[in-house]
């Protein structure tokens, strides 16, 4: 079974303080620090064991994952496994980048989110260099607010054209059409991202070949559908899997709606689903946005 895991464990902590997240600079204790650490072993030891199966992992913890070691020693053992195909993670790209020297870095990749004010930009610029020069595969992106603008923009000059850069429409922020076209001007594929997409009963290959977990095992078909499937590590989720339509009635998040059966958005990101990195960088095909947008 292909199959395609969104992981959030426990881990809420972040060493950032941006106005526009609700978990910013929050301090997980030390006991809610060793429980993250704990889950985080039992699913990695859980996806050692699914030798039959073909996987793909991504990360996406409330906190920065990476500034804590057992994230990156599990993001190294999973892309060493044969029967995982990709293992990435979200990320403020705050922490250094040598530690990926040991990952097989034709499996690893980062979603790197650039904060303005939060981190020099000559240092995350440098981080970016740096993922370059190992070979790792790697988005970057920025939060869609006016202030952000110019910053978005000197970031786009100074990246390699073959890195994509995306931009997220900031949460509760409506954008004018000329807006909008300013952010479309440096991510091509911003429309997707600027309103939210009706999903009720249309089908996604979230609770199929997409699932949510938490750190207690609990399976659902995505982070945004409380309702629960089973349980990983006692395989009861895997009876409940099987095409479904959508019970929400809008997705309004990149790591949901782009498992949408009716957007196009697995073939705009073939081979690069998880990390957000288009298919091909330079010839993004606008038409099936205009489409979307009807």
């Amino acid at each position: 079974m292909d199959l395609t895991i969104l992981y959030r464990g426990p881990l809420a902590s972040c060493d950032y303080d941006c106005p526009y997240c609700p978990f910013a600079k929050r301090r997980d204790s030390g006991e809610q620090l060793r429980a993250d650490r704990a889950a985080l072993e039992r699913f990695t030891a859980w996806a050692a064991a699914q030798t039959g199966d073909r996987l793909s992992v991504l990360f996406t913890p409330w906190g920065e994952g990476l500034v804590r070691s057992w994230y990156r020693r599990a993001i190294v053992e999973l892309s060493q496994l044969p029967h995982v195909g990709r293992v990435a993670i979200q990320t403020n790209l705050s922490a250094r980048t040598g530690w990926l020297t040991g990952a097989e870095r034709d499996k690893v990749a980062l979603w790197c989110t650039y904060h303005p004010g939060q981190t020099p930009y000559e240092r995350f610029l440098g981080r970016c260099r740096e993922l370059s020069d190992l070979g790792v595969r790697y988005s970057v992106g920025v939060v869609g607010l006016d202030d952000h603008l110019e910053e978005a923009r000197r970031l786009r000059g100074a990246l390699p054209d073959e890195v994509y850069l995306w931009i997220n429409a900031a949460e509760g922020h409506s954008y004018t059409d000329a807006e909008a076209d300013r952010w479309t001007a440096l991510d091509p594929l911003f429309p997707y991202s600027r309103h939210p997409h009706s999903s009720a009963g249309l089908p996604c290959r979230t609770g199929e070949s997409v699932i949510s977990v938490d750190g207690e095992g609990t399976v659902r078909r995505c982070h945004f559908v409380r309702a629960e499937l089973g349980n990983l590590y006692d395989g009861s989720y895997r009876r409940s899997l099987g095409p479904r339509g959508c019970p929400a009635d809008v997705c309004d998040c990149h790591i949901g709606y782009v498992h949408l059966e009716t957007l196009p958005l697995y073939d705009v990101f073939a081979g690069g689903v998880l990390e957000r990195i288009p298919a091909r960088r330079q010839t993004l095909d606008l038409s099936p946005v205009r489409l979307a947008e009807r």
